[in-house]
């Protein structure tokens, strides 16, 4: 084992870990903390792991037969299923997309104090993509780099929420790994499916299986194609691991904080902060319902103002390099399927705007505060799509044809 090749091979995997850190995942964290307290943390533990398998067959497809998952789809497929699919992943990525760019709105809209209204926000973030793409000419290295220290403010600012809330590491402990939930109902359940489909993204296992031939590998000597296959493997466990635990981060601050708290609470503490959003909360005795706005604003009455700007800068970082990945994504998917060979600014508009035009629809009809129902349904369309990126994954891994030596076993 070497620490200087483990270094060489690092950065995919980092780029791959940021669709387990976008504003999707962020909502459907705190949801789980606000519904469910500490109970579903184990969930979340084995959406990672499987996640991780998943990830780990999608890398061994790409460094083993030098294509990426749609490549090997347009290979393998014939035409109606090969359109199907790409129809499929294409839903799923126009779906995270529309979280991502409406998270970073909402980013923008609590950092300016409302002052940058949420069509404003989206518009801001549409244009900041093609920043990315400037970025994209100085080389592969720097661009992870760049996503590597959003990962760290990301790290930095939730981190600061989970020290400031002191959760209860008890039950943290025993909601991570005590599979059960006492007492949990369709509000909980429907919470667990979202974690899975906000956790395993579809679409991240197509972008994978692209990002790892960007390594020279050898493919005529087995042990370096071996070699590359474990080094892809160690640094995506170390990625998914940072992103759990922010993810953790998240869960445990609304589950110490607001588990089991009503509208009425929350606005008490509001108009005693002098809070300028307490209206925001309506004075009955219901469950106390969060989404990203509501809960950097609900941070801001009970830690104060720097809980709630330090929360938005986090979202802001996590809608930033998800909707970049997000891109790539897109990028690869279309090569790979429709053969296109298009320069990159052309693939970009074009993928951009199939996603945006939804998300702008949604900004400018919807107000900042009604968005939670949107986002919940996101999360259960991207469960409903995995099975269009498993069965490709795990069928191709398990063909000798595909993988020579490399294809699983039982």
């Amino acid at each position: 084992f070497s620490f200087r090749k483990l270094w060489a091979f690092t950065g995919p995997g980092f780029l791959m870990s940021i669709a387990y850190l976008d504003p999707g995942n962020i909502e459907s964290d705190l949801q789980s903390g606000a519904v469910a307290g500490f109970k579903l943390l184990w969930v979340l533990l084995l959406a990672t792991i499987i996640g991780l398998l998943l990830q780990r067959l999608a890398a061994r497809l790409g460094v083993v037969t030098g294509l990426h998952l749609a490549e090997v789809c347009n290979r393998q497929y014939q035409k109606v299923p090969r359109i199907a699919l790409w129809l499929m992943v294409e839903l799923a990525i126009i779906g995270s997309d529309m979280q991502e760019v409406i998270g970073s709105a909402i980013a923008l809209n609590l950092l300016s104090m409302g002052k940058i209204p949420l069509w404003g926000g989206v518009l801001i973030t549409i244009a900041d993509t093609f920043v990315f793409l400037f970025l994209d000419k100085y080389g592969l290295r720097k661009l992870e780099a760049f996503f590597g220290f959003l990962i760290t403010i990301m790290a930095i600012t939730f981190g600061y929420e989970y020290v400031t809330v002191k959760p209860d590491q008890g039950s943290l402990l025993k909601g991570l790994f005590v599979p059960y939930c006492q007492n949990c109902g369709t509000a909980q359940l429907e919470q667990a499916v979202g974690i899975v489909g906000a956790v395993i993204m579809p679409h991240n296992m197509y972008l994978h299986s692209a990002l790892v031939k960007s390594r020279q590998v050898n493919r005529a000597n087995k042990r370096e194609v071996q070699e590359a296959n474990k080094y892809f493997f160690i640094e995506s466990c170390i990625a998914l691991f940072i992103s759990f635990i922010i993810n953790i981060f998240v869960v445990s601050v609304f589950a110490e904080a607001f588990f089991e708290k009503t509208n009425e609470n929350v606005s008490a503490v509001c108009a005693n902060a002098s809070s300028p959003h307490s209206s925001l909360f309506p004075s009955n005795n219901q469950t106390l319902e969060v989404d990203i706005y509501k809960g950097g604003v609900v941070l801001g009455c009970y830690f104060g103002p720097a809980a709630l700007y330090i929360w938005a800068i986090g979202i802001l970082a996590a809608g930033q390099s998800s909707t970049m990945t997000g891109t790539y994504s897109g990028q690869f998917v279309m090569e790979g399927f429709l053969n296109l060979r298009w320069s990159r600014f052309a693939r970009v508009l074009l993928t951009r705007s199939i996603a945006i035009t939804p998300t702008l629809l949604v900004a400018i009809f919807q107000d900042v505060e009604h968005l939670t129902g949107m986002n919940d349904f996101l999360n259960v369309l991207m469960s409903l799509q995995l099975p269009f990126a498993l069965i490709p994954v795990l069928t191709f891994t398990s063909l000798p044809s595909v993988m020579n030596d490399f294809a699983n076993g039982l």
